[in-house]
């Protein structure tokens, strides 16, 4: 895993200040790669690439990018490609290795398949290559690696992280569409991101520059052909092959490989079955709060560690850590986040990469086999209208109240959100009411200047997600929610994963994003998946046998909580109210700050909310309120020095 960044222009014309725009970007990500770094450009500067090496597959100078092939293609790359050996078995007639690295697998990929190159890379990656006639791009099919570019001036600029963009924009500024999707779902859903100018290259898309065209395509995406001929037993013993496969690719590592141990299942499972594979992945992370009750998790993750043989590094995260390290945690994210679980994915982190240069984690298992409380809450309303209607068996997806009850103690927490989600109806088209569960904006008053916030078109755009036919039965709603969560929420949370990694040099990879799992799952039917209503059902009875008792069978799982509401109400309520009292804070377009520090003031110190707007402010602050920082940036770091080729 890498940082990649880089340039084309769309008219092939030279690129003014190439060497410099290289230059700043390259600084801007230097935390992604540690290990080395390099520049290319062509001879007649119409095109450049930079690359950060974080070296974990082939760590000699052979495996140095930007690499250049012998035909003269040049790769800038981000990622791994697990397959690579195979690949360079199937490749050696007709190329020549000259590295044992998985970067040189896609150069001989592309030779021999142009553009098709993608359907045989099995891994995570974003990728640059310039073939001398024009600039391909693309990204992995889950959006594990990150892909930003803007388009100024006539030239493509693109990079790992949104910030080494912010040096050649026209100016650092808010998008209104992308800000009225976060204030929604505290994530964006599309291409548009918070940074007016800067957009994302979607998971499974690729670009190319040529003929003085930017043109993007989609080269794969999810389908649910579901399979009904098949039992649960053959789908629990092909999902078994499918992620023990997937585990043992992932600990491909020059370098010594640990885990994630959260507590829950996924991770924990992960983490588990890589212990069996080889004694590099016998090391697992957990961060813990042991201030106040009710937010420790490190019982669950010691079990896993001790049926599992792994040896468990723990952290204990404190608000002192919170006052240390919030700006850091917003500068490395680029962007403000819905939840506040970036900050103790950046404290473990940064414990994880004093003893490994590579961790694993159970990012995915959400939303491919429903961990999601607002999904047993969908399924309630629907089996009560199920009942009424007479619709019990209609379709293939079984919804009855019996089936829900022994299931319905996991909703104690959840309350307030039935009570919200009832009150505004009952019984609609299934696509509001899922929105209804899903929108946050409910919870914002006169602190957010709605006029100015086009939310009629969020809602378009979600509904045009969730009601895609082209992927999703009509049948099974639990596989159109899944869905949306899946393309929309997963990539926001697998940037989390990726920026509070990659701030400590760290690699992260997934083992339940490979295609193979994920394309197999959606083959398996909604009450397999979800039988009863039970969250996880089919992970947690595929894998009984290999994760503690209690574990499994627990029903708080918290997802990294944090004790918010204390520190605020306590040792860091005067850091906050500083955060939101400052001048500039008073004049920000789209929000009312008197109002947001007001109603802190009087008590309002932790929702969603208000972990929401904070975020906000220190993103204003970190990135808006220094725009000139970041444009100086082109004429104080050194320019890239090297020759055109």
């Amino acid at each position: 895993m890498c940082g990649i960044a880089g340039a084309a222009s769309l008219s092939r014309s030279p690129i003014v200040r190439l060497d410099r725009a290289l230059a700043a970007m390259s600084h801007l990500i230097a935390h992604r790669g540690p290990d080395g770094h390099g520049f290319w450009r062509a001879a007649d500067d119409s095109c450049g690439l930079a690359h950060r090496r974080l070296a974990i597959i082939d760590l000699s100078p052979s495996g140095h990018q930007p690499m250049t092939a012998p035909n003269g293609t040049v790769l800038t790359f981000n990622g791994e490609i697990y397959n690579y050996r195979e690949l360079m078995e199937e490749l050696r007639e007709g190329w020549t290795f000259r590295s044992s690295s998985d970067s040189e697998t896609i150069l001989a990929a592309y030779a021999r398949w142009g553009t098709d190159c993608l359907t045989h890379l099995r891994g995570m990656f974003a990728f640059a290559i310039h073939d001398g006639k024009r600039l391909f791009a693309a990204r992995d099919r889950f959006g594990i690696k990150p892909f930003y570019y803007a388009v100024v001036d006539g030239t493509l600029y693109f990079a790992s992280e949104m910030k080494a963009l912010l040096p050649l924009l026209p100016e650092v500024a808010t998008d209104p569409d992308a800000l009225a999707e976060y204030m929604t779902f505290q994530y964006t859903i599309g291409e548009k991101t918070l940074f007016r100018h800067i957009h994302t290259l979607l998971p499974g898309h690729a670009l190319t520059v040529e003929n003085g065209e930017l043109r993007i395509f989609r080269y794969w995406d999810v389908h649910y052909d579901v399979d009904f001929d098949h039992s649960p037993r053959w789908f629990g013993e092909e999902m078994r092959s499918r992620l023990s496969d997937s585990v043992k690719m992932h600990l491909r590592s020059d370098v010594p490989v640990g885990a994630y141990i959260s507590g829950g299942i996924d991770s924990s499972l992960i983490g588990i079955l890589a212990g069996r594979e080889e004694a590099s992945g016998r090391i697992g992370f957990h961060g813990k709060f042991t201030d106040f009750p009710g937010y420790d998790e490190s019982n669950y993750a010691e079990a896993a560690c001790r049926d599992g043989g792994i040896e468990l590094h723990q952290i204990e995260i404190t608000a002192n850590d919170f006052r240390d390290n919030i700006e850091k945690v917003l500068f490395h994210l680029d962007t403000p986040v819905g939840g506040p679980g970036s900050f103790p994915q950046y404290m473990v982190s940064e414990l994880a990469a004093r003893h490994v240069k590579v961790v694993l984690g159970g990012q995915g298992g959400d939303e491919i086999f429903g961990g999601y409380a607002r999904y047993l809450i969908a399924y309630l309303e629907q089996a009560l209208k199920a009942s009424i209607d007479g619709t019990q068996r209609n379709g293939n997806f079984v919804v009855t109240p019996e089936s829900i009850i022994p299931h319905l103690t996991v909703l104690q927490e959840y309350k307030p959100l039935i009570r919200q989600l009832f009150s505004k109806g009952l019984f609609g088209p299934l696509d509001e009411r899922y929105f209804r569960l899903i929108d946050r904006s409910a919870d914002m008053g006169d602190e957010v200047d709605w006029s100015a916030l086009d939310l009629a078109g969020v809602f378009a755009r979600f509904q045009a997600i969730f009601n895609s036919e082209r992927n999703v039965r009509k049948e099974a709603y639990f596989d159109s929610m899944t869905h949306f969560d899946f393309k929309c929420l997963l990539p926001a949370l697998l940037q989390v994963e990726d920026r509070m990694s990659m701030a400590h040099g760290l690699e992260s990879r997934v083992p339940l994003l490979d295609h193979s799992v994920v394309e197999f799952a959606a083959t398996i039917p909604a009450d397999i998946k979800f039988k009863g209503g039970q969250m996880k059902h089919f992970i947690k009875s595929t894998f009984a046998a290999d994760l503690p008792q209690e574990l499994a069978q627990r029903r708080d799982k918290m997802g990294f909580p944090v004790p918010l509401k204390e520190w605020f109400s306590g040792e860091l309520k005067g850091m906050v109210s500083d955060i939101f009292a400052t001048q500039k804070t008073r004049h920000r377009e789209f929000f009312n700050s008197d109002v947001i520090l007001a109603n802190f003031d009087k008590g309002e110190r932790f929702s969603r909310k208000t972990w929401g707007l904070l975020s906000l402010e220190l993103w204003h602050q970190i990135f808006h309120d220094r725009a000139a920082d970041y444009r100086r940036m082109l004429d104080e770091v050194e320019p890239a020095r090297v020759a055109a080729q």
